[in-house]
């Protein structure tokens, strides 16, 4: 039978005798007649109180090695608590040690702990109450993720994580290789002397994707609706608070999507997972709002409660150029808009989630649709508060000439893209999607400050411990 957790036990609809709880001790506090200890097993935010008593056997021996740290089966009786704040506490009968634990070298204290210092342990970060209520809530918002998609008719597709092509056109992709490189004089070369690809594995230069959106259209224009939800890589050497090598993406494609549906459809995901984490993770969400983020419940209902502003980029640079004085990166139009203007716009200016559109085509990507004026493209960002940017997307461009001229027009080759370009030949229609990085999404939801510590293992330039 499998073992009940301690999130039963504490739900329990009346006290019961003969029960197990296993766990972690958190701490341990002695008195002249009994001992209490703190026992969680990170199916919730709480532990169970254990009683050791006299009364109920001798622990005289197996209480110096129940430290903090240490996993123990307890067997005992559930009882009603006397304690404030608590609604059952274990009488313990019979103790099992699973591993003990030097309380002098083990990391996790009581104490307050640096997120810094808790990144170098990040194999035992998660038995401290922030990072085990972040990763429950992670858990329950890629569940959320799924369960939006579901109810509204799109079906879960899986894009290859390895591919020949960029998405983004910015090449800053990992290499996938299986060429041996500690031996440079061996790897096979060209008439020219450049490396050889059609030697691979895969018969050709590989990466590591930076999005799924491409192969997406292609599911999307048969099937309807889709979306993907995985890992994407960008091997860029940037070391922000928002930016990590590997992160997981949520990608949906829809066809006969305009830019306007598109924006109506991530603003109900936005609101609709927000909701979902409110509903189902409250005494999670009251740890980061008490111990992270004051702001943060104010925060969440400003989205779960406003209409989100539309605003084109046009009238966007407009609204700042009056401010520039505010920004380390000056405003005018061409601009690719900042983080620091992105979050006046949402949090001085319309104090509210905002969705800028028609973005200038020379700062956008290749397969954003093209506008009548020549000048911008039908791109969209969600933008939220503290994070800035959480989605981006666009209407894709479904014209033919137009996306090889563009894609000439920025030196992407094509012949890569043959078959993303047949999309446009056979039964081309209008169609959007977009990409939401569900570690900001972590981000918003939380209250964290660093995509580092929303992910169990971060990766990021120059680190790839663990």
């Amino acid at each position: 039978m499998p073992p009940i957790t301690i999130k039963e036990l504490l739900a329990s609809p009346a006290p019961a005798a003969g029960v197990a709880a296993r766990g972690w001790i958190k701490t341990r506090r002695d008195s002249k007649v009994m001992s209490f200890a703190e026992l969680n097993d990170g199916s919730c935010r709480a532990s169970l109180q254990v009683v050791f008593s006299a009364e109920n056997g001798d622990f005289s021996g197996i209480l110096p090695s129940l430290v903090t740290g240490a996993a123990a089966e307890i067997q005992g009786d559930l009882v009603a608590s006397p304690a404030a704040g608590q609604k059952y506490e274990l009488l313990a009968r019979q103790v099992k040690l699973y591993g003990g634990c030097d309380p002098e070298k083990y990391p996790i204290q009581k104490k307050k702990t640096s997120d810094e210092f808790l990144r170098t342990v990040a194999h035992l970060r998660p038995r401290t109450n922030k990072y085990a209520a972040m990763l429950r809530i992670r858990a329950e918002l890629a569940y959320s993720v799924h369960k939006y998609f579901h109810d509204n008719g799109f079906f879960y597709v899986n894009t290859p994580i390895i591919t020949a092509s960029d998405g983004e056109g910015a090449g800053e992709m990992f290499t996938a290789t299986t060429m041996d490189l500690s031996n440079l004089a061996a790897l096979p070369r060209t008439d020219k002397g450049e490396l050889d690809f059609s030697k691979e594995l895969l018969g050709k230069k590989t990466y590591l994707t930076v999005t799924g959106q491409l192969e997406g259209e292609s599911l999307a224009l048969a099937l309807g609706k889709i979306y993907t939800f995985g890992p994407t890589f960008r091997a860029e050497n940037s070391n922000t608070y928002r930016h990590a090598s590997e992160f997981w993406m949520i990608e949906p494609e829809m066809a006969f999507y305009e830019l306007q549906d598109d924006m109506e459809l991530a603003e109900d995901f936005i609101k609709s997972i927000t909701k979902n984490i409110l509903e189902k993770c409250p005494s999670d969400m009251e740890l980061f709002a008490k111990y992270v983020e004051p702001a943060l419940m104010d925060n969440l209902r400003n989205i779960t409660e406003n209409k989100f502003e539309r605003l084109a980029y046009t009238d966007a640079v407009k609204l700042l150029e009056p401010v520039n004085e505010r920004f380390e990166v000056k405003v005018s139009w061409g601009v690719d808009l900042a983080s620091e203007h992105e979050r006046f716009l949402v949090e001085h200016y319309f104090k509210k989630p905002v969705i800028l559109y028609n973005k200038p085509k020379d700062a956008a990507a290749f397969y954003m649709k093209l506008n009548d004026d020549g000048r911008t493209v039908r791109g969209m960002d969600v933008l939220v508060p503290r994070i800035g940017e959480v989605i981006g997307g666009s209407e894709r461009e479904n014209r033919l000439d137009v996306l090889e001229k563009k894609m000439a027009d920025a030196h992407i080759d094509p012949l890569p893209y043959w078959w993303y370009l047949d999309l446009r030949r056979y039964g081309s229609v209008p169609h959007s999607g977009f990409g939401l990085g569900f570690e900001r999404m972590l981000m918003l939801v939380t209250g964290i400050s660093n995509i580092r510590d929303v992910s169990a293992f971060p990766r990021v330039p120059g680190y790839a411990e663990f």
